[in-house]
């Protein structure tokens, strides 16, 4: 199964591997820790904007 990302999950997929690929840069262990964080949570709303997305399509049927 294929999982569809709407434009909007998109957009943070891509701010979460910016995150994560400045959080792998840092010598500062609490800043990288903290982007880890954030960026643990735009890849949750990746999911959430891709369900509500496919929960919009069938909505429209």
């Amino acid at each position: 199964m294929t999982l569809q990302i709407s434009q909007r999950g998109k957009e943070y997929l891509r701010t979460a591997k910016t995150l994560l690929r400045s959080a792998k840069a840092m010598t500062d262990q609490v800043i990288a820790a903290q982007l880890k964080a954030l960026a643990d949570d735009h890849e949750r709303r990746v999911k959430k904007a891709s369900l509500d997305g496919t929960r919009d399509c069938s909505i429209r049927r």
